[in-house]
């Protein structure tokens, strides 16, 4: 099913995540703080992809608004900010504007305070996504995607074989809506693994870690975790 989707940041992830439901037929609009700056950057991204404005001219059925502007916009939201400014940038949005509408949370706590590798702000007892689920308790928070980089999520035939997401969220509805659009990324039904309620968030932001130790020493990011059964 066709929707209005809005995204929360205009970083790597949120353009790639954007770029993809784009081509799928969404309506895609990304949120920022500050359209007139943001839709000014021409500066390279840390991957390489152009400057937000080139980007942006490149994709111009793809829309750009205040935090506000797109989650009144979008029948779903998808959380791809910064973690440590995800609260921020969701209470810009309006808790208004978040009611009702399904969440995918794909960002991680990560502290860069000291320098590679970060650690992570929330641990062990709770997780990001509780924290949003608990700020904003009429949203339907599904945590997904957070454990492998963006080119992945979009796209998993590029890591050979099979390999895993995870799903947590307390809203039945609201993962089957998040399963949907995982499969049209292209996740087959049985790499899907869904982890229980939004505490279950608590497992796979701790594999962060491990991810970003993972890439430091291969310096490759294409790669995921696949979960074998003896």
């Amino acid at each position: 099913m066709k929707q209005k989707i809005g995204i929360f940041g205009t970083g790597v992830v949120a353009r790639t995540i954007g770029e993809k439901l784009q081509s799928l037929g969404h309506e895609v609009m990304l949120g920022t703080r500050n359209v007139a700056v943001t839709s000014s950057r021409t500066e390279p991204g840390n991957y390489g992809e152009p400057g937000f404005k080139d980007w942006l001219a490149q994709h111009p059925q793809i829309k750009l608004g205040t935090y506000k502007e797109m989650a009144a916009f979008g029948e779903m939201l998808v959380n791809a900010t910064n973690g440590a400014g995800s609260l921020e940038a969701l209470n810009m949005g309006g808790k208004e504007n978040l009611a009702g509408k399904v969440l995918l949370d794909i960002a991680n706590p990560l502290d860069f305070s000291k320098g590679m590798p970060p650690s992570l702000s929330i641990s062990n007892t709770d997780s990001l996504a509780e924290t949003i689920q608990r700020t904003f308790p009429d949203t339907k928070v599904v945590k997904s995607l957070n454990t492998m980089n963006a080119f992945v999520m979009v796209n998993p035939s590029i890591v050979p074989g099979d390999h895993n997401v995870f799903v947590s969220g307390n809203d039945t509805g609201a993962k089957e809506t998040v399963n949907s659009v995982l499969k049209s990324f292209g996740w087959k039904e049985g790499n899907i693994l869904d982890m229980g309620d939004i505490t279950t968030a608590r497992g796979t932001e701790q594999l962060l870690p491990i991810w970003v130790r993972l890439w430091m020493t291969f310096q490759k990011p294409n790669f995921n975790f696949h979960i074998v059964f003896g």
